[in-house]
């Protein structure tokens, strides 16, 4: 993980390209004002979502109920009395 990097609002007006290369880096860029902090910068994700694995249901199931197999009559009997409920 990086630390956290400051800048000034000087340093953000003349050096921007060099600020916004921390920013893409991954930093988070403190901005100050007579060395008091006034805003933090982060990169935007773009409109992107991070990549994430599909969750795996089916072991899920496996793991919480094991190999219990309900009935075919007792299931229909379930959604029969549940139909129109939700």
């Amino acid at each position: 993980m990086f630390h956290m990097k400051t800048a000034s609002v000087r340093d953000l007006r003349q050096n921007f390209p060099r600020i916004l290369e921390w920013i893409n880096s991954g930093e988070e860029v403190t901005i100050t004002k007579r060395n008091q902090g006034v805003a933090r910068l982060v990169a935007c994700s773009n409109g992107r979502k991070a990549e994430r694995p599909m969750p795996d249901i089916a072991a899920r199931l496996r793991r919480v109920f094991g190999k219990k197999v309900i009935p075919d009559a007792a299931m229909k009997a379930l959604m029969d009395a549940n139909r129109g409920a939700f």
